[in-house]
């Protein structure tokens, strides 16, 4: 398939971040259907047993989602399905704890070890969420509503006699659920649809799944639905709209992945491999903006799925320290300021390997203010060229340790 790489004009900003975080009023989208954006989506399925909630936000985020759930109906909550575990879907319960609901919760058996992993790690989540989010003073929960009913492959809830078909995936997570809805056309697909590049390749984050991912996009493709509630960004209506949309990322997925495997056979080392493969050219598309991840980080994700995590450079199977490296290295360019002054040079015509550069300076002498101040121009240059929230975060944290040091060393002068 012929393809580039990504480059920010190529993409139209068909959704930007704030669209993709909610951004829109909820709306009926389907019969007795309420779709509630937010900062990760809702939508409400009204039964004659009352309210079917697919996620219920976060703890930030609920009460909105309650809200909009309670100007629709007063009907008692009966289920709440979670899409997966993630803290966005499954953080909203304090309103309706406060007047007194008790639904039942169903979601995949998968959904409990990552609840248990969450509670091992928590300041590990905080710390990653911080530099993803730029967000200081991040808490992560201490406690979960475990599910009370969960399933393995596949799950038929009868519901004010109506059947909601519940299905497995691995993509974003390993502990996907999607729900098919026929009576009412309505898919409700969780994150395994966010209306831009799959988030199958964050840089900080466990595996993703972009085969099965890709899977689950053409099984949900064959169902003709008529309207598409994603776990982010906007809804999609209109059935031949639903299932084009679905095979395009379908198709982008297993270009990907397909090219990236081609490549391991072929024993190309692991780390020139996303230099070399083609990224899909979707610069028209509605769907595929690589505005949160970007298909070079799910091509890293494929390697690490199916090869190990070494880069593929034998000094880096057991490496020196990056420090005693990058010492060395400012050593032969004759000192951090030639170093600092290169990249600045460079930074011009190749700001990525100018990074490099300055993050070598920063690693050879983390109190020059010299390689600080380079750090902190580079990658505030790098932030505003990347078009991936997970790129931002990343450069944006560098700049802000950078300013945090300049700031420190004044103070101390």
């Amino acid at each position: 398939m012929a393809g580039r790489g990504v480059d920010r004009g190529a993409y139209p900003q068909h959704m930007s971040i704030a669209s993709f975080f909610g951004g829109s009023a909820p709306a009926r989208l389907a019969r007795d259907t309420l779709f509630i954006p937010s900062f990760a989506n809702a939508a409400a399925l009204l039964t004659s047993d009352g309210v079917v909630l697919v996620d219920c936000g976060h703890e930030l985020s609920g009460p909105a989602i309650h809200a909009a759930v309670r100007a629709f109906t007063d009907a008692p909550l009966h289920t709440v399905v979670y899409t997966h575990g993630h803290v966005d879907h499954v953080g909203g319960w304090g309103p309706w704890e406060a007047e007194g609901a008790d639904p039942r919760v169903v979601a995949h058996e998968a959904v409990h070890s990552r609840f248990d992993r969450y509670l091992r790690t928590p300041g590990l989540n905080e710390h990653i969420n911080r530099v993803q989010f730029g967000v200081e003073g991040v808490r992560w929960p201490r406690a979960f509503r475990r599910p009370d009913i969960t399933y393995r492959t596949s799950l038929d809830l009868e519901v004010g006699g109506e059947t909601l078909h519940l299905h497995h995936a691995r993509g974003e997570t390993d502990d996907a659920t999607w729900l098919w809805a026929p009576d009412r056309g309505v898919l409700c697909t969780g994150d395994l649809w966010i209306s831009s590049v799959p988030n199958c390749g964050n840089p900080q984050k466990v595996q993703r799944y972009p085969d099965g991912w890709a899977d689950a996009l053409e099984v949900m493709a064959g169902l003709r639905a008529e309207v598409l509630l994603p776990g982010h960004g906007p809804a999609i209506e209109g059935a031949d709209t639903v299932r084009s949309a679905l095979l395009e990322v379908c198709g982008f997925l297993r270009s990907i992945v397909e090219q990236t495997l081609d490549l391991l056979n072929a024993g190309v080392v692991a780390d020139e491999i996303p230099h070399r493969v083609r990224i899909p050219d979707v610069a028209d598309s509605p769907y595929l903006a690589p505005i949160y991840d970007r298909p070079e980080f799910i091509i890293r994700n494929v390697i690490r799925l199916y090869g190990g995590w070494w880069n593929g450079r034998p000094a880096d199977l057991l490496p020196a320290p990056a420090s005693s490296r990058a010492r060395e290295i400012a050593r032969l360019a004759g000192g951090v300021g030639p170093l600092v002054a290169r990249a600045r040079e460079l930074a011009a015509t190749d700001l990525p390997l100018a990074c490099h550069l300055a993050e070598w300076a920063l690693l050879a002498d983390p109190g020059s203010a010299e390689a600080q101040s380079a750090v902190r121009d580079l990658f505030a240059r790098r932030a505003e060229e990347e078009t991936s929230l997970m790129g931002q975060g990343i450069y944006r944290h560098a700049v802000r340790e950078a300013e945090a040091a300049l700031g420190s060393a004044q103070d101390v002068d």
